[in-house]
């Protein structure tokens, strides 16, 4: 490495996943040309990595917030970029971080030249989900399985339901960074985690009346109501959650669909709503060998469909819609539209929607890296999620603030905000 070339992250190395770092280096020749590089390994072990080349100015500086690359993994000024575009060696892999313990460490580092040139300064920066004084604490009760993320201080806290794991399993980074900024909130596990079955053939609503009601009657929780936070498969759950439960009064949906797909849905060991299915005859290969299966999934509006539509008009809480307009899961703005129209015409204004050009299927927390495509339990292949990593991430920043300010609004104490601590 060279002595005098400097690698900054600002204004530390040490930060919560979802915030921005500011990359700059000096030392460099005028004009001098480099590489950019950013390394990381998930918790499954896979690595990823990203690089962009840069030319420094007349002071012997480059800087990603005023910079431009040019090219590389990205291109153009994008502070952030060399974090987004982090991609893993293998095709159809999403970058897997699920215990909250574990901050994500990413090495940056810069190289003369365009290119694998020699390494003339490198920096590695310590990416936390759990913020200083957070409470993790795994819960286990009569059915639920799930991780309880609370802030430090004596609340009252609003409450948030995270249903982000739909494919077996949980996942703990959404629901730990929310409660960092000043909420309540239980990762549930829905099936495939601890003693749970790793498949089921039904999904009973009792399960998540019970996570409610274990919710509501924490100390710390503010007696407002419970908010819902989805995505995918697990968009349709909240639906049909925020409809049939009490206590929720703000759902966020996701990407999700507006029948129950899938998996028939139970309350009391009576069914509510059979599954909308898949025809997987209808899915386009394409040349990257994941599948197009945007337009597999049956038209929920179709009369012979018609009993797996979620009737939302009978909710009491508020929602909010989010679609990816470039979703190749399925037809996310779609389904937003037919909700919108459905609710406008039962005469109901207690929802707000909006949709990211450019974006992709799995809208999550901010400066994790894109996902094109990968294994599809459902279909048993990869497939596409569609979006432009550019326009995705730009997204994930807009849709996160988005997401606290309507709980924050809609959920009893709405002063609950409160400052990273790390």
């Amino acid at each position: 490495m060279c002595s005098q070339v400097r690698l900054k992250l600002l204004p530390r190395i040490k930060c919560l996943f979802d915030e921005p770092v500011r990359v700059t280096v000096s030392g460099l020749r005028s004009k001098q040309l480099v590489t950019m590089r950013a390394r990381s390994t998930d918790d499954k072990g896979v690595s990823f990595c990203s690089s962009a080349t840069y030319r420094a100015d007349e002071d012997g500086e480059v800087d990603l917030e005023r910079h431009s690359s040019l090219g590389g993994s990205y291109s153009g000024v994008e502070p952030m970029g060399l974090l987004w575009s982090l991609r893993a060696d293998a095709p159809h892999v999403k970058f897997f971080k699920s215990d909250a313990r574990n901050p994500h460490h990413v090495k940056f580092s810069v190289h003369d030249g365009e290119g694998d040139g020699r390494v003339l300064a490198e920096v590695t920066n310590e990416r936390h989900l759990l913020d200083d004084g957070m409470s993790r604490v795994p819960v286990t009760g009569k059915s639920i399985r799930g991780i309880l993320f609370t802030p430090p201080g004596q609340g009252p806290f609003p409450a948030v339901l995270d249903l982000y794991t739909f494919g077996g399993g949980l996942s703990e980074r959404r629901a730990c960074l929310l409660a960092n900024r000043g909420f309540v909130v239980l990762a549930l596990a829905i099936y495939g985690y601890e003693d749970q079955p790793k498949r089921v053939k039904e999904i009973h609503l009792d399960y998540f009346e019970e996570a409610i009601q274990f919710l509501t009657t924490l100390p710390k929780v503010d007696s407002g109501g419970v908010g819902l936070m989805s995505l995918s498969k697990s968009g349709d759950l909240a639906l049909s959650i925020a409809t049939y439960l009490s206590d929720v009064k703000a759902t966020v949906w996701i990407n999700g669909c507006s029948a129950n797909v899938t998996i028939p849905l139970y309350n009391q060991k009576r069914l509510i709503h059979p599954a909308l299915l898949h025809d997987m005859c209808k899915a386009i290969p394409t040349e990257t060998g994941a599948f197009n299966i945007k337009y597999c999934l049956h038209d929920p509006l179709a009369e012979e469909n018609r009993a797996c539509l979620i009737p939302i008009e009978r909710a009491a809480g508020r929602f909010l819609f989010v679609a990816a307009d470039d979703d190749l899961n399925w037809d996310s703005r779609g389904y937003v539209e037919e909700m919108a129209e459905r609710l406008r015409r039962h005469g109901k204004a207690n929802y707000e929607s909006v949709c990211y050009p450019g974006s992709g299927h799995y809208l999550e927390p901010p400066y994790g890296p894109y996902c094109p495509s990968s294994f599809h339990g459902v279909v048993g292949a990869p497939t596409l999620w569609g979006g432009e990593p550019k326009s995705h991430a730009a997204a994930e920043v807009q849709l996160w603030e988005k997401i606290q300010v309507f709980f924050r609004t809609h959920l009893g104490n709405n002063n609950s905000k409160t400052q990273a601590r790390l």
